[in-house]
């Protein structure tokens, strides 16, 4: 897989083709995960240098409409993650291959073997995130059955367990994304890809 670097060892501007959510749709919440010690590592990941979220433009900006629909209904998005740093994928892999550090187990992966996540599908090795076209993310306040990054097979989007409200705001939330060209990933009820562009290449900066 070829990925293009960024020139700049900090990427105050992106490359060309991003933007920064925060300039064209501020009103949705950034709570971005990786940048802070709220994850399944415990600690912030590298390559996120700040809670930023960068995205190609072309899904920023249906992200953006999908906020305005939203908001007219008196609903929040709220964003976890954006544009990942293939440094961050490479933090996952060291992380998952080390047996001594599970001091996140109980909250994130309670129920399985931290090695075995990518084999399973809840990380990726080569994540659609590195391309600026995935986003976590759900309706700020809401109850979705399981929080963000739970290892288990109760966070997959149409897990029969999950009924009620929390079915409702999957639904709902899938509904609203699917509308605006995003696909949901079948394992996570947050992860949502964009799919209108023909040429979703990687891209290699520090997130600032």
């Amino acid at each position: 897989m070829n990925i293009q670097k960024d020139s700049s060892p900090c990427a105050k501007q992106p490359p060309a083709g991003y933007v920064r959510l925060a300039d064209i749709a501020p009103g949705i919440v950034q709570d971005m995960r990786y940048a802070g010690v709220e994850n399944f590592l415990g600690r912030p990941v590298p390559g996120y240098r700040a809670p930023c979220c960068w995205l190609r433009q072309e899904a920023a900006a249906a992200l953006k409409a999908a906020h305005e629909e939203a908001a007219a209904e008196g609903l929040r998005l709220v964003v976890y993650d954006c544009y990942r740093p293939p440094a961050a994928t490479a933090a996952f892999i060291a992380w998952s291959q080390d047996p001594a550090d599970q001091k996140m187990k109980a909250e994130y992966y309670p129920q399985l073997d931290k090695k075995d996540l990518f084999e399973l599908g809840y990380i990726a090795r080569q994540s659609t995130h590195t391309t600026g076209l995935a986003v976590d993310l759900a309706f700020e306040g809401f109850d979705f059955g399981t929080p963000f990054d739970l290892f288990d097979d109760k966070s997959n989007t149409a897990d029969p367990r999950v009924a009620g409200a929390a079915r409702q705001n999957r639904d709902r939330l899938v509904a609203l994304m699917t509308k605006y060209g995003f696909e949901n990933l079948p394992h996570e009820w947050w992860h949502f890809t964009y799919k209108g562009v023909s040429d979703p290449v990687p891209v290699d900066f520090e997130v600032a």
